[in-house]
């Protein structure tokens, strides 16, 4: 399967969306809402669950399961107020000593005026820095796109994960194949070229794990449930020094 073919996969209608991670995985999921400071961003889907007893803090990109509702979550683009709720949600995480769990899928953060004027860029800046220095366990999974900053602010993590079908790129090939050829029949040269599957990840180093998926996606619901279970009392058990210390050089190889 070509790389465009996985970039197809990763953005198909009918793949889960965020929400269901949350519903499939976890349990006695509590949402809550809103940045405190401007407004609450339907894209992101954060809030209390647990896991087999284990409180948990988990935060979800969501593109929606049909037309209203995609155009409710912004097609998975999330506003300024959207990372801002997700950092405002890892910081009580860290407070009351739960480990977060992230599933990102978005092509990428809304580049609208208003969320220009909001402080788009600041507010991404400011998660990559907070979740650098979070003093609580962070697993971040790729589940479909993971597009350039807008991903990545929700994938500073001791562990990145991803499914198979997933990608993960600092561009669109779309975008890339403008760029650099001013071509868009150019496209499948550009996913080549900006190595971005699963595949692609775990050879390079930038994720830890590739689970596959099956049909239904209840095999790679278990798998994943059953990962998580056996990593996070792990990542709780370190100091927190030693802890900083692991995901500060993880991102420091790259």
């Amino acid at each position: 399967m070509s790389a465009y073919e996985k970039v197809l996969l990763a953005r198909a209608k009918d793949r889960p969306t965020g929400l269901s991670y949350i519903e499939n995985i976890f349990e006695d999921f509590i949402e809550l809402h809103g940045d405190r400071r401007f407004a609450d961003d339907p894209a992101i889907v954060g809030g209390i669950a647990t896991l087999k007893g284990q409180p948990v803090t988990v935060i979800a990109i969501d593109k929606g399961k049909d037309m209203r509702e995609r155009v409710k979550r912004n097609f998975g683009s999330p506003n300024p107020e959207g990372y801002r709720k997700a950092l405002r949600l890892m910081r009580q995480a860290e407070k009351f000593h739960r480990p977060v769990v992230c599933f990102v899928d978005t092509a990428g953060a809304f580049c609208g005026m208003g969320a220009e004027e909001q402080g788009q860029g600041q507010a991404i800046a400011e998660n990559l820095l907070e979740m650098s220095g979070l003093k609580t366990p962070i697993v971040s999974i790729l589940v479909g796109e993971g597009g350039s900053g807008g991903a990545l602010a929700l994938a500073v993590a001791d562990q990145v994960w991803i499914l198979e079908n997933a990608v993960y790129s600092v561009i669109s090939p779309e975008g890339c194949a403008s760029i650099l050829w001013k071509d868009s029949k150019k496209v499948k040269d550009a996913a080549d070229c900006l190595r971005l599957t699963a595949q692609d990840m775990a050879d390079l180093g930038v994720v830890e794990q590739v689970f596959p998926e099956d049909k239904d996606f209840a095999e790679t619901y278990r798998q994943i449930q059953e990962e998580l279970e056996r990593l996070l009392p792990e990542l709780q058990a370190l100091p927190v020094e030693e802890l900083l210390e692991k995901r500060y050089q993880r991102f420091r190889k790259y």
